[in-house]
């Protein structure tokens, strides 16, 4: 049940942004600075994470995901060290996901020739 949830979250997220590329005149960055927005201000109102809990990796993969991470990071380290967490924390959540998407991109320029069009 765990994968049917996420596959069916993930869907309506994705299929979301293909229908505001295809139907609005907002471009991919739109989408994707709309998407993160919305994942940090429902994550700051405590409405993300129920998703999370329901969809697992389907809310957490997509950009709305990763203004939740950062938020929840905040949120976190705020609670540890204070009002120094509002600079850290956002970083120190998402610090795996950026690096990961930084190396293996690195790594696929190297190997790979893009075409011109």
């Amino acid at each position: 049940m765990d994968y049917i949830m996420a596959f069916i979250i993930g869907g309506i997220i994705c299929a979301v942004g293909q229908i505001l590329m295809d139907f609005t005149p907002l471009t991919p960055a739109h989408v994707l600075v709309l998407f993160v927005t919305l994942g940090a201000v429902l994550s700051g109102l405590g409405l993300y994470q129920p998703l999370v809990d329901i969809a697992g990796a389907g809310a957490t993969v997509p950009l709305p995901g990763f203004g939740h991470t950062l938020v929840k990071g905040v949120i976190d380290e705020v609670n540890k060290y204070g009002l120094l967490g509002v600079l850290t924390g956002g970083l120190r959540s998402a610090a795996a996901g950026i690096t990961a998407a930084v190396v293996f991109g690195y790594l696929m320029a190297l190997i790979f020739n893009p075409k011109p069009k």
